[in-house]
């Protein structure tokens, strides 16, 4: 009879095998494991009592004459069948969802309704298992209908409240050329908090959206992600520059700088252009005033780490038009009625790509002393975000 392995020859032969089977042994026995427990009906798991828990969430409503078109989903863990819609507490004729939608799957309930331009909505919709989902409509109002005008309006949108503004803003690029550089540390900090709100803003409207949505999506866990993957990536092309080393240390940053103001704006576009579709933007004057002052000060941003160097005009518009353009490409997105999922790890992306800028900015504000948080800089980052906010309250 052959006497047991040693320990010490187990560890001599997991030594010799190949690295690739070392790895691919553990997801072997956890797929035998689950197949196993599928053979023998997995003991102790027996089918749940109790009544079904039944959730939907409303992703999108559409308001045409006579017709009231909800877009829901599945959020829970149990198919769910509307068997009756009501509105204002009326039955309403409805079309889908007649067959169970299955978990995370969407349908498009179509319910006629000769609802009045102006006034409030309560739907009820009625489960087959007696439940009830509510979703309010404060104010109806028609959508518009999608086309090349349609798109070519929000594109126009996009422009005022994100390219011409920052292209504004970065007028001042003159001016901090001729600044000493005690002043401009102090810039570099106005800088700071001016992306220091930004940040803020984004993460708030991520949370609230990801509040709004689905939770089986994972929710606030959504802009989380959002926001580390975002951190991640431009630490990486941070590093990538570094590597290549053809990019002076302040086009990097103005680089950086841009892409995040742009994902920002990417959420914001995503904003203007769902609450057009929608028809809940008024896009008047004063607020087109609103948005220019706002976004201005990112022009101030993106221009003040290249103050010692002298870029090219086609570079200046680069910049510009990564950090104002994607505020068109969100207002289509928008239109085109992206998941709240989808909206809040954009939110989340935009917030996550400011936060490691203002980590790549922070040695610009140091005194002669390497202190970052002098009196000059602590003034600069809250007169930043004192100036954001303030602007911010014209939106």
């Amino acid at each position: 009879m052959d006497a047991p392995a040693s320990p010490a020859s187990v560890a001599s032969e997991l030594r010799r095998a190949p690295a690739w089977l070392l790895g691919v042994v553990p997801l072997a026995l956890v797929a035998a494991v689950v197949a196993a427990l599928a053979l023998i009906g997995a003991p102790g798991l027996g089918e749940r009592r109790g009544p079904p828990a039944e959730e939907l969430a409303v992703e999108r409503t559409r308001l045409e004459p006579g017709v009231i078109e909800l877009t829901v989903r599945n959020d829970g863990t149990d198919a769910v069948r509307v068997a009756q819609v009501v509105v204002n507490d009326a039955f309403a004729a409805f079309s889908g969802g007649e067959a169970a939608i299955g978990r995370l799957a969407a349908a498009t309930l179509r319910i006629s309704q000769p609802w009045v331009e102006g006034e409030a909505y309560e739907i009820q919709l009625v489960t087959g298992s007696g439940g009830t989902i509510a979703h309010e409509i404060p104010v109806a109002v028609a959508t518009p209908a999608a086309g090349p005008s349609f798109y070519g309006l929000l594109a126009l949108l996009g422009v005022y409240v994100g390219v011409i503004p920052i292209a504004l803003g970065m007028l001042w690029l003159p001016w901090i050329r001729r600044v000493p550089p005690r002043v401009l540390r102090v810039v570099m900090a106005v800088t700071i908090g001016l992306l220091a709100f930004l940040a803020v803003d984004a993460t708030l409207e991520g949370l609230e959206l990801a509040g709004e949505g689905p939770q089986a999506f994972g929710g606030v866990a959504l802009v989380l992600l959002g926001a580390a993957a975002a951190f991640l990536v431009l630490t990486g092309i941070g590093a990538w520059l570094d590597d290549r080393g053809r990019t002076a240390a302040g086009a990097r940053l103005a680089l950086l700088v841009a892409v995040g103001i742009g994902l920002h704006n990417l959420g914001e576009g995503l904003l203007i252009g769902t609450a057009y579709a929608t028809g809940a933007l008024a896009l008047g004057a004063f607020l087109v005033v609103g948005f220019a002052l706002h976004n201005a000060t990112e022009g101030l941003a993106i221009v003040a780490p290249i103050a010692r160097e002298a870029p090219s005009l086609r570079r200046l518009a680069a910049l510009g038009l990564l950090a104002g353009g994607p505020a068109v490409l969100g207002a289509w997105l928008g239109a085109a009625a992206p998941t709240p999922a989808v909206s809040a790890v954009l939110f989340g992306a935009g917030a996550g790509a400011i936060a490691q800028v203002i980590v790549q900015l922070v040695p610009s504000m140091r005194d002669g002393r390497g202190r970052a948080l002098h009196p000059g800089a602590v003034g600069g980052v809250l007169g930043g975000m004192a100036l954001m906010f303030a602007t911010g309250l014209l939106v």
